[in-house]
């Protein structure tokens, strides 16, 4: 490990754990041992790379990492105080906040990844949209693959009376929005949550 990470991780112990970003103004923690929840995805990766090279020691700080079944029971036991902090995803805080399930007020502390996510699709339904993809010289699909090139796949699947299903992780997950975005920016709505009038999706 770089010194540059190591001290990106003594930045987040003092920022997320102390309060502060200048460790000249750090105060003693609160409390010495806190408990982590995350989902086993590689975007928790900080967390434990500062655990398995002792950057939470370091801070005087000891720290047990533990995985949750799902972001709704991660949400919650933050929420009771079971966990001290959890990795989590971008959108829940705002969605507690709000009032999106279970109400709180959360603070995002520090954010460790960006523009981490990406769209995929089954092999059969690539190889349904290979027809519509521009090629480059080499024969390779040009990027980035737009979801216009979705669009005559999904036309296709409800001409046939068949429904075209795409899977996010949480309501008010990045995936989820990203993956409407995309879908939308292509011509597909990407339907409502709830069935409204006039919703044809």
């Amino acid at each position: 490990m770089s010194l540059r990470y190591k001290q990106w991780f003594k930045s987040i112990a003092a920022s997320v754990l102390l309060g502060s970003t200048s460790f000249s103004q750090a105060a003693e923690p609160e409390k010495e041992e806190l408990k982590f929840g995350f989902i086993k995805l590689t975007d928790m990766a900080p967390l434990a790379i500062a655990y398995e090279k002792g950057f939470f020691e370091d801070e005087g700080l000891y720290v047990t990492l533990e995985a949750q079944a799902n972001w709704k029971v991660l949400l919650d036991r933050v929420i009771d105080g079971q966990l001290d902090g959890a990795h989590m995803l971008a959108g829940q805080p705002l969605g507690a906040t709000i009032g999106f399930g279970t109400q709180a007020h959360i603070i995002t502390a520090f954010s460790m990844d960006l523009n981490g996510n990406g769209i995929t699709v089954s092999n059969d339904i690539w190889e349904q949209m290979k027809p519509h993809i521009p090629k480059q010289a080499d024969g390779k699909p040009v990027h980035p693959i737009k979801a216009d090139y979705l669009k005559p796949v999904v036309d296709k699947y409800k001409a046939d009376g068949k429904p075209f299903k795409m899977g996010m992780v949480f309501p008010v997950s990045t995936h989820n929005y990203e993956l409407r975005y995309w879908l939308a920016a292509g011509g597909i709505h990407p339907g409502y949550y709830a069935p409204k009038k006039g919703d044809t999706s």
